[in-house]
């Protein structure tokens, strides 16, 4: 298993230098190639949710938005080489079959964003989103519930300050589910990798199945240990993990996307939620 593509959305808004920055740190780390992905609003969409046809005025509102993203696009588009340029990452965009290296390029397309970057992301090892302020505030966000759910790929979701370094102390959300295990196995690249490894669990959820998961790493050359934490009434399981993460120092914590039902909460209820929303350090999720 390794990481060689690495998508990161680039929509423009506050949490995109972070994403930026955090998927530039790992593209060096993995010697891996990145793409910074910009999705502009489709046109017919635009025109037709203006009223285009009832008037000049609609006309003109519409032909506004589109100038205004464009000019979004091209600013996005600056502000991805200036950090891919400060991570001394050279442009590239063809597989390097000798001596591969970190590489950059960017591509942009018109649509709806959420089903665009679920779309793509099948075809990259990682996914780089930001967290923005509507995800703090909702129980989850169109982008990141297609991603999980559609692209079959784990989700990186990047804090809007991102950390000096990533993935050498890292902690995993265990409690034997297939959603943890999944988030096991897709974070072997950075588990490899990593100078400590914390398997925690909330409560008593385990049921055992961490002496496997240690075995399992250990045939990867991964060391790692278990912990159990006592789940409280007054606060989240997810926010409980968290504050374990930084208890053990971790720069990354590595989740299944389970939860509770009915569905849409089964993903963005429970444990999980409540991690994106209190999230200070880089979270990787697989559904």
């Amino acid at each position: 298993m390794s990481i060689r593509t690495i998508l990161a959305a680039a929509g423009g808004g506050a949490s995109t230098s972070g994403a930026i920055d955090l998927a530039c740190q790992l593209a060096r780390r993995f010697a891996a190639h990145l793409e910074g992905f910009h999705v502009l609003p489709d046109t017919r969409a635009v025109f037709a949710a203006a009223g285009v046809g009832f008037g000049p005025a609609s006309a003109a509102l519409a032909e506004s938005v589109m100038e205004t993203a464009a000019a979004n696009a091209t600013q996005t588009h600056a502000a991805f080489d200036d950090i891919v340029g400060r991570h001394g990452i050279a442009p590239g965009s063809m597989p390097q079959l000798v001596a591969p290296g970190p590489s950059a390029s960017w591509r942009e397309e018109a649509g709806d964003a959420a089903t665009l970057i679920a779309r793509h992301g099948r075809f990259f090892d990682l996914v780089v989103l930001g967290r923005s302020d509507r995800v703090v505030h909702e129980p989850y966000t169109d982008t990141i519930e297609e991603t999980l759910t559609r692209s079959g790929r784990p989700l990186l979701l990047a804090p809007p300050e991102p950390p000096s370094g990533i993935g050498y102390v890292v902690a995993v959300a265990w409690n034997g589910s297939p959603e943890s295990v999944r988030a096991l196995a897709v974070a072997l690249p950075f588990l490899e990798k990593a100078n400590a490894v914390s398997l925690i669990t909330v409560g008593d959820a385990d049921a055992g199945g961490s002496l496997f998961a240690l075995e399992y790493l250990a045939w990867h050359g991964v060391k790692g240990a278990h912990r159990t934490i006592a789940a409280g009434s007054s606060r989240h399981s997810g926010r409980i993990l968290l504050d374990a993460a930084r208890d053990a120092g971790a720069d990354l914590l590595v989740m299944g996307a389970y939860g509770h039902a009915p569905w849409r909460e089964q993903l963005f209820g429970g444990a999980t939620r409540g991690a994106i929303a209190a999230m200070r350090l880089p979270l990787l999720l697989m559904h």
